[in-house]
C-alpha cells in the first residue's frame, strides 16, 4: 500500500513527428496523419512536452494510479507509432462447406454464403480505417490501432459460428497476423 512520491514515464517524440498536449488532450501529426485523444478522465495523472518528449506523471500515486500512468504512456506511443508508419491486421477466409464471397461496400464487409445462409453477414469498417481483399486475405490498415483492431474484431465476430460443434464447422474469418507498418 505503499505510495510513490512520483510515479512517471517518459515518451520520446521521433523525427518527423509533432506532439501538441493541452490538459488531457494529446494531438499527434506525423507523416501518415493526425490522431487526438482525450486523457482528461485520469484525474491526478499530468501530461507535458518538454525537449522531444512527452512526459506522464502522477504525484503520491497509488496502484491505480501508477498503472494509468503507464496506460496513458503506452496510448501516446501507439498514437506516434500510427502517424509515423500505421497498424495492418492480416484476416485468412476458410471455408470447407459452402464458398463466402466477401466484399467491402462503403463501411461494411459484406460476407455472403456463409455456411449458405441466404441473408449476407455484415461487419462494420470504423472510420479512418481501410479494408480490402486479395485472394483468401482480408487486409485492415489505419493509424489508429484501436479503430483497426476493432474493426478486424467485427469481421471476425460477424463470421461467429453458433450451436454447431466447432471442430468441425471451423469456417470462418481469422486473424493470423498483426503488425506495425514501419515508414
Amino acid at each position: 500500500m505503499a505510495k510513490d512520491v512520483v510515479a512517471s514515464v517518459e515518451v520520446e517524440i521521433p523525427e518527423g513527428v509533432e506532439v501538441e498536449v493541452e490538459g488531457g488532450r494529446v494531438k499527434v501529426r506525423g507523416p501518415k496523419g493526425e490522431l487526438e485523444r482525450d486523457f482528461s478522465h485520469a484525474k491526478g495523472v499530468l501530461i507535458r512536452k518538454e525537449d522531444g518528449r512527452v512526459v506522464v506523471e502522477s504525484y503520491f500515486a497509488n496502484a491505480r494510479k501508477r498503472a494509468l500512468v503507464g496506460t496513458i504512456a503506452a496510448h501516446i506511443r501507439n498514437m506516434i507509432r500510427g502517424v509515423k508508419g500505421g497498424y495492418r491486421y492480416k484476416l485468412k477466409i476458410i471455408y470447407a462447406h459452402f464458398p463466402m464471397k466477401v466484399e467491402v461496400q462503403g463501411d461494411k464487409v459484406v460476407i455472403s454464403n456463409f455456411l449458405g445462409e441466404k441473408a449476407p453477414r455484415i461487419a462494420k469498417i470504423l472510420p479512418g480505417v481501410t479494408v480490402r481483399v486479395e485472394g483468401q486475405d482480408v487486409i485492415v490498415e489505419g493509424i489508429d490501432v484501436e479503430a483497426v483492431a476493432q474493426t478486424a474484431a467485427n469481421i471476425e465476430l460477424a463470421t461467429k459460428v453458433k450451436d454447431k460443434d466447432r471442430r468441425k464447422f471451423m469456417d470462418g474469418i481469422y486473424i493470423y497476423e498483426k503488425e506495425v507498418i514501419e515508414e
